[in-house]
């Protein structure tokens, strides 16, 4: 056997190498594989297709982002919430499904269908010029180009296929919605008399003994939650900047090398005359046309002062000539690249020569010229030193997040390594199994929450993993306390079960006092006195809370006065008498706008239903804990 072994020698030595190598590499960079693996979680998946944690978080982002553009003003926190991220969550998803569905129909959108659409929507106005081209400047200012927008559109038109065949065949007939609307709108007579149960408090008194007994018949309410008192660490983009510090004449390269940025954004405003011809026109046409622009352009030369009066006389663009050729102010790209080439290269009170574009001859003035100007370095430093910090801090990042990844997992029975290595700052709270009202959204975080509570962390009393809690966001816990769930102690929760057993007590009060009335006013109907009187309906329910008003509506007319008695809980008793039945009292026109109303609802909710029909043809399944809605 030895002599086999030194034999052998060099072989072994390999066979070892072999074995040992690849334990030593999955180790060693174990922690960045998870890291890694995180991002490329699937979250969800839709026919058999998965959407990653990453795909999530890059929705989420870009959703805020557009929320950014469009509402500088807006604290864009508040969008960055649990509940926020299922909703981006359930886009994608449905987004996945819609076109999983169309895929199998082979459904698709032409480009004619295209045109008429964008051409006629209503809801495409906006970015609509006068001659349907699409308006460009608007759409660079939601960050899209011309063709991402084409994209999108043919998209959500493709999308809306699939469920437009459901919602354009509901058919909701006069008597089928009157029925839905006699439900809503109907008007009933009442006469009423309310027991309410804050009015028998103060005839109480509860003993001991009651309390006590109140106490363990509801021992489920005086329960305090299993609680967590934990440190975490978070390390972001915006930790890793506090420790950079960047030398004065960097600051100045990069202002320097980026002087765009620091530059106001300059911006031209100018007036036209079209002569507009078709770019496919007959050449004598397009003769014919230019004639006619070199004319104009001679007498807009003659007398430039009278400009505006000679677009609105004469330019065949219907948006801007009633202005007098007005553009407003736009920036580089906002126009065709001919007509921005010619506008950006003249000066103020210039008229420029003829322009050809696919729209026909232009005839240019430029009023004015603002922005353009680059702001002192003085004024933007602080701006400069919080980018080129980003930017670092970027770089740094993936370096960073394997250190702190591979070391609260290699050192974990504590965070100071963690801390000392990346210079973070301890932070402490208290924590439950769910996410608290307004938590931070480090601490809202479902992921990081379970393995809080998880066996690794509680019972062998290590730190969590490093888990994504964010965008370019890491964290990790442990538990310095914990507190199981518990039974509160009576004296804890004295004060409590007191005005528990009051409010239950006042209720049975005012419900005996309630049913003894509805008792006397059905043996002897001209006795029994309810004071109040009301019309109630769906839409005006005259202070009636919602449990009286559905008994109300719900109640059998057939044979009136009709009697009933109405527990309202925590509130007290309610006992009316049905009068009447007033049908609904509505001008034609609006009884006109409410079925139409009626059958939209109902197209939405047959649509809705084929959908989540859809979701379990597609096989979908959500693989992350949501809030509750």
């Amino acid at each position: 056997m030895f002599d086999f072994v030194r034999t052998h020698n060099r072989w072994l030595q390999l066979g070892l190498l072999v074995l040992i190598l690849p334990s030593f590499v999955v180790f060693g960079i174990q922690g960045y594989s998870r890291f890694a693996d995180g991002a490329n979680a699937s979250v969800a998946s839709v026919d058999g297709q998965s959407i990653t944690q990453a795909e999530w978080d890059a929705s989420h982002q870009s959703q805020v982002e557009r929320i950014r553009r469009q509402s500088p003003q807006a604290d864009v926190k508040l969008f960055d919430t649990p509940a926020a991220r299922a909703q981006t969550l359930e886009v994608l998803v449905r987004e996945r499904v819609l076109r999983a569905a169309a895929t199998e129909a082979h459904l698709a959108v032409t480009d004619e269908r295209l045109k008429r659409n964008f051409a006629n929507d209503p809801q495409f106005a906006s970015v609509r010029n006068a001659d349907g081209s699409v308006n460009k400047l608007l759409l660079s200012a939601q960050g899209m180009s011309s063709e991402m927008f084409v994209a999108k559109l043919r998209q959500e038109m493709l999308l809306q296929q699939v469920l437009g065949g459901v919602s354009g065949s509901v058919l909701a007939a006069n008597a089928v919605s009157g029925i839905g609307l006699d439900a809503l709108l109907q008007r009933r007579v009442l006469q009423m008399a309310h027991f309410d149960a804050k009015d028998q408090v103060a005839a109480l008194q509860p003993t001991e003994v009651e309390l006590q007994a109140y106490f363990k018949a509801h021992e489920a309410n005086f329960r305090a939650p299993e609680q967590a008192v934990i440190d975490y660490l978070v390390l972001d983009l915006e930790v890793l900047k506090k420790g950079l510090s960047v030398a004065e004449d960097e600051l100045r390269k990069y202002y320097a090398e980026n002087a765009s940025r620091y530059t106001a954004k300059e911006e031209r405003r100018a007036r036209h005359i079209l002569v507009k011809v078709e770019a496919d026109a007959a050449a004598d046409v397009k003769q014919k046309a230019k004639a006619k622009a070199e004319a104009l352009l001679a007498e807009a030369r003659k007398s430039p002062a009278g400009f505006a009066e000679l677009a609105k006389k004469n330019s065949d663009d219907t948006g801007s000539a009633a202005n007098g050729g007005d553009l407003e102010f736009f920036g580089r790209g906002a126009m065709v690249k001919a007509f921005d080439d010619a506008a950006f290269a003249m000066k103020p009170g210039e008229i420029s020569n003829l322009v050809e574009t696919e729209f026909g001859w232009h005839i240019i003035k430029l009023e004015a010229i603002k922005g353009g100007d680059k702001r002192p370095f003085d004024e933007v430093r602080s701006s400069v030193e919080d980018e080129v910090k980003k930017q670092l801090a970027s770089k740094r990042w993936a370096e960073a997040a394997e250190q702190f990844t591979n070391t609260v997992y290699e050192q974990s029975d504590s965070l100071q390594p963690a801390m000392d290595k990346l210079k973070l700052d301890k932070r402490s709270a208290t924590v439950q199994r769910t996410p608290a009202a307004g938590a931070p959204a480090v601490l809202a975080s479902p992921k990081l929450l379970e393995a809080i509570f998880g066996k690794e962390v509680l019972q062998n009393k290590r730190n969590t993993d490093a888990i994504e809690v964010g965008p370019n966001q890491l964290a990790a816990a442990r538990v310095s306390e914990y507190r199981p769930a518990r039974t509160l102690a009576f004296k804890e929760v004295q004060d409590a079960v007191r005005q528990g057993l009051l409010a239950e007590q006042a209720m049975a009060l005012a419900r005996k006092a309630g049913e003894a009335l509805l008792a006397q006013s059905k043996a002897d109907p001209s006795s029994a006195k309810l004071p109040l009187a009301a019309t109630v309906s769906r839409n005006k329910p005259a202070g009636l809370p919602a449990s009286a008003l559905n008994a109300v509506l719900g109640a059998d007319t057939s044979k009136l006065p009709a009697l009933l008695g109405v527990e309202l809980p925590g509130q007290g008793y309610l006992v009316a008498r049905i009068l009447q039945v007033l049908p609904r009292d509505l001008p034609a026109n609006e009884n006109a706008e409410l079925q139409g109303q009626y059958a939209q609802a109902w197209a939405r909710a047959e649509s809705e239903a084929y959908y989540q029909a859809l979701k379990v043809r597609e096989k979908t399944e959500v693989k992350v804990r949501l809030p509750a809605n």
